[in-house]
């Protein structure tokens, strides 16, 4: 299978400087920002359009803008590209969801994707209603994506569950196509909800050989159900000419935040009830020595942001290097992002993705299948 490239919309505003917080945490602004007005993320989206990137991310939370109306602008302002929304489901009713998708999949010829965030953080779910606890979370959106998955089958659902409760729900109109489902999660109740529902597994970046250990996790878990998901990587790219640009770039945004803001950021992501988040601060156990972990992944990024804390760190051909070396793991997707996003997206886009057309490993979404994939081993050796 070819690679596929998401790149991620900054519905909290762009920056030169990488904006910390995030995954409950408040914004750690650094320098001027740029607005996340409609203009500036058009911009943003069709620069990904133009370079080859299937989707675009959108997150979620107070932080942000909301996702779901923002894409929906966006969609009028570009014509290929996918929109790949996060939402909650502990937020809106299992009906409603699925009739919002069928209808952004009308009005947007079939361009959106739907990314399940079940949410780390009790205390931001209560701000917005939702009191289950962790586990309750997970239980829920099980439920959840039951009825939204009968629905979109044409089915008349009844569901009495623990936490949904739907009678008679039944969609006059069916998307078309049926939105494909992502999702992530490191904890044992979001494994058992990644193998009965989701399309595509989506895990932060850690190294290899740990990504390539939570695939075969979920895989068998999947197998089970008699599914078959593909999996992605979420993380962030920092690409250059040569590895020493990169690698000075990647410092320089670590120098923006000083000791006593980064000490707060650990903080805050330390009372997190995630899974995926501890295993981020393991990777650097907040100090700032010896961050990149693997070749070429860096993890300095978790120490000033919460949610996927690491990047691809180098010259072009050492991330496409990478990036092979990940698909051989057995990821498929990745979702790449990084500030700004706007001039980021080019530097990957124009140095990275042509090195891996050229070994066979992807297409522009344009073009025709490229049936090259044979000589990837001999170009990106890796």
């Amino acid at each position: 299978m070819s690679i596929t490239f998401h790149w991620f919309l900054p519905t909290y505003g762009d920056s030169r400087h990488f904006v910390g917080g995030g995954h409950g945490l408040a914004l750690a602004k650094v320098g001027e920002e740029r607005e996340a007005s409609i203009g500036y993320l058009t911009q943003v989206a069709r620069a990904a359009e133009q370079l080859g990137f299937a989707g675009a991310l959108t997150p979620t939370g107070s932080w942000t803008e909301d996702a779901w109306l923002t894409t929906a602008m966006l969609a009028q302002t570009t014509e290929r590209l996918k929109f790949l929304v996060a939402f909650r489901p502990g937020f809106v009713s299992p009906t409603l969801a699925a009739q919002m998708a069928a209808t952004f999949q009308r009005h947007s010829a079939g361009r959106l994707l739907i990314n399940v965030v079940v949410g780390g953080e009790s205390w931001e779910q209560r701000a917005y209603g939702d009191f289950l606890d962790k586990d309750g979370r997970y239980h829920q959106a099980d439920e959840f994506l039951q009825v939204v998955r009968g629905l979109w089958a044409g089915e008349t659902v009844d569901l009495e569950g623990k936490h949904v409760r739907v009678e008679k729900a039944r969609l006059s109109r069916l998307p078309d196509p049926v939105p494909e489902i992502y999702f992530g999660g490191s904890s044992q109740a979001a494994g058992a909800v990644a193998a009965r529902h989701v399309d595509s597994y989506l895990t932060w970046g850690e190294p290899p050989a740990q990504v390539a250990e939570k695939i075969e996790w979920i895989r068998g878990l999947a197998a089970r159900n008699g599914r078959t998901p593909r999996f992605g990587v979420r993380m962030h790219v920092i690409t250059r000419e040569t590895s020493a640009e990169a690698w000075s770039v990647a410092r320089k945004l670590l120098a923006d935040f000083d000791e006593s803001t980064i000490r707060k950021i650990q903080e805050g992501l330390r009372r997190s009830e995630s899974e995926g988040q501890r295993r981020m601060l393991d990777l650097h156990r907040g100090s700032a020595e010896r961050l990149e972990i693997y070749p070429n992944v860096w993890a300095g990024i978790g120490l000033f942001r919460g949610g996927a804390g690491t990047a691809l760190v180098g010259s072009h051909e050492e991330v496409a290097d990478r990036i092979a070396e990940y698909h051989r793991a057995g990821v498929d997707e990745f979702v790449l992002s990084s500030h700004p996003h706007l001039e980021e997206a080019y530097w990957f886009g124009e140095g990275v993705m042509p090195r891996l057309r050229d070994a066979g490993l992807w297409s522009h979404p344009s073009a025709r299948p490229d049936h090259g994939a044979g000589r990837a081993e001999q170009v990106l050796s890796g």
